[in-house]
């Protein structure tokens, strides 16, 4: 009996139906039966099913297609207009990015990225009960953008994490140092109850001080509570080291002299405590513990994406530090992008052709394909070697780090065996002679595939400036030491050659290659810092020698210049330009979102910026969405 349309049969019954659908009449005796005698619903029952499986079959195709890209796949987007900075070739800002995964998938308009990516609320269903995930589009704060993730071209990572361990930054004379060093002691009970634990600490700079005198260990003794113990204090450009009583006697003896370095002595020939650039080796500190290198890494990398920061060239990686490094990106992916510098030591055999190169590929975030070389030491502690002698100093014209003939032996030898070489330098004598070796050595070579650096390039001649964008050498420059330097440097170079050091507009004019950095913790890690200082050249409270329109204002960057020396150019220093630096389809999805657009804001507002969030491969590290 064929079940009247107005008569409900509960589901489930024994009449012929199954969920409230009739079933299919399957007896042989019954395929005589015309269609037109068959019950009205077992008809429309089959178009129906037959109709919703090419429906579902359709909806399930679109959202396996849906799913296979919407697994990790996101857009960010500013509501009010396109505050996205791509970087790319034409510097193009756009609304929206879309992230697949760790990679960039396409970028464009609000409207562009729903018609490619969205789709209808049943598909999104399917395709979310498939893939356990759905395509979103998630807006930014209203007022902030977004830039490719930012990069730190001169950047000491460990060293950053001691320093914050007692930070002795600021500083404004000798007494207060020492009652940081004091404070330090009596919060720390493990220091306190052992006076044999070696004390570290880093940030003091002689030159803020009134006297603007080398401290000593003099100074560190007389209070009784530090006495007897082994203090070594790191100046803050990481080129003279303040040592107690204690440390030099775990040291000593020292020879008279030391090859590009200084042991500052008394009146009567005593070590005094201070110690600078290669004298600082003498002073033989305990060996770290892993403990140690785990806490001041994670203290750095946490500070580093606080910041904006998604990859960093630490500029000197000893071996202890390049290991522990290694057995850091063994045990998983590491949480910020390296690109390290091996440590060169000049009494050491040449290792370039017996060294594997490390390029990170994929997941893997640490690259240390390329050498530091130091030539000089530091305008600021007076042992950049210059041409003529200091204004300050005239004794003396500062000094070369190793003999020259040694970056004209090994220089081509690391460029034959596939190193980059960067190569440390201050003073206009120590670029000249860099830029010599690089010279003779770059002759009939691609300098496109070896992209030698400068780090620093504080201070050279014009013809040398010139010389540095014909020879396509990279000038790895740090803005913030600018303004750092600023308020002491015509004092010691005198009112000509001063107009020389931190010249940024006239490398570019001269058609050099730049890349941007801090050199923290000589410096703020901040990268805005940096931005502030290259478009200002004023200190953040809008001071310079020359005026509240900058020191040598004519050597200012502009506002895309600096962006781009801290995202596409460091890029193309490491060789990762392909892979980072802009927001483009298949790059690395890393990217940073500031509060504020840096890019038309007062620039007494810049450095009121805060990093909303910190991306890496598409994972959110610091902030939120």
């Amino acid at each position: 009996m064929p079940v009247n349309k107005k008569t409900p049969v509960p589901n489930g019954t024994s009449n012929g139906t199954l969920n409230g659908i009739p079933k299919q009449n399957t007896k042989p005796n019954d395929t005589h039966t015309s269609s037109a005698t068959k019950p009205r619903q077992t008809y429309f029952s089959g178009r129906f099913r037959a109709l919703f499986a090419l429906t579902f079959l359709g909806a399930l195709s679109a959202a396996v297609r849906l799913s296979s890209h919407a697994s990790g796949t996101y857009a960010l987007c500013s509501q009010d207009g396109n505050h996205i900075y791509t970087v790319d070739a034409n510097n193009t800002k756009v609304q929206c990015v879309v992230v697949r995964d760790s990679h960039i998938l396409g970028t464009g308009s609000l409207s562009d990225v729903k018609g490619r990516w969205g789709t209808s609320p049943f598909l999104e269903t399917v395709a979310q009960i498939l893939s356990h995930s759905k395509f979103r589009v998630q807006y930014i704060p209203s007022g902030s953008i977004i830039v490719p993730g930012i990069s730190d071209s001169h950047g000491h990572i460990l060293e950053y994490g001691a320093s914050q361990e007692l930070p002795l930054e600021g500083t404004p004379t000798i007494p207060d140092t020492v009652t940081r060093v004091r404070q330090f002691i009596l919060d720390n009970p493990d220091v306190l109850n052992d006076k044999t634990k070696w004390i570290r600490g880093g940030g003091w700079d002689h030159t803020i001080w009134p006297s603007s005198s080398w401290p000593s260990a003099a100074e560190l003794d007389a209070d009784p509570l530090i006495r007897g113990r082994p203090i070594v204090l790191q100046s803050k450009d990481c080129h003279a080291l303040w040592v107690s009583a204690e440390a030099m006697k775990l040291s000593a003896p020292f020879p008279d002299a030391v090859e590009g370095g200084v042991i500052v002595r008394d009146e009567s020939g005593q070590p005094t405590g201070v110690f600078l650039d290669n004298a600082q080796d003498l002073i033989k500190q305990p060996e770290l513990t892993e403990d140690d290198l785990r806490r001041r890494f994670h203290l750095a990398v946490n500070h580093a994406h606080a910041r904006g920061l998604t990859s960093i060239h630490d500029a000197g990686l000893d071996p202890m530090s390049l290991a522990f490094f290694r057995k850091q990106a063994s045990n998983g992916v590491l949480p910020i992008r390296i690109y390290g510098m091996r440590y060169f030591n000049e009494n050491q055999p040449y290792w370039g052709n017996t060294t594997q190169i490390i390029i990170g590929k994929d997941n893997d975030r640490l690259t240390a394909r390329s050498v530091k070389i130091f030539a000089d030491g530091a305008l600021r502690t007076g042992g950049a070697a210059l041409y003529e002698p200091y204004h300050d100093n005239p004794e003396t014209p500062g000094f070369m780090r190793l003999d020259p003939d040694i970056l004209f032996d090994v220089i081509p030898k690391f460029l034959r065996d596939g190193w980059q070489v960067n190569v440390h330098a201050i003073g206009d004598r120590a670029n000249g002679l860099v830029l010599d070796a690089f010279e003779a050595s770059l002759k009939g070579a691609n300098v496109t595939a070896l992209r030698p650096r400068l780090e620093h390039a504080q201070m050279m001649t014009r013809a040398d400036m010139r010389r540095l964008g014909r020879l396509g050498v990279i000038a790895s420059v740090q803005p913030t030491h600018a303004i750092s330097d600023m308020w002491y440097a015509e004092d010691r170079l005198g009112p000509e050659r001063v107009k020389l050091l931190y010249a940024f507009r006239s490398i570019i004019d001269s058609g050099a290659k730049i890349t941007l950095g801090s050199d923290f913790p000589v410096e703020s890690m901040n990268p805005l810092s940096a931005f502030y200082a290259a478009v200002t050249r004023v200190s953040p409270d809008g001071k310079s020698p020359h005026g509240p329109e900058g020191w040598f204002p004519e050597e200012r960057l502009s506002r895309i210049e600096a962006l781009r020396g801290m995202t596409i150019d460091p890029a193309y220093a490491s060789f990762t330009e392909d892979i980072l630096g802009s927001i483009e389809i298949g790059k690395r999805a890393d990217l940073t979102i500031l509060s504020q657009d840096v890019m038309s804001v007062p620039c007494n507002t810049i450095l009121d910026t805060k990093v909303v969030a910190t991306i890496i491969d598409g994972k959110v590290v610091y902030g939120e969405l």
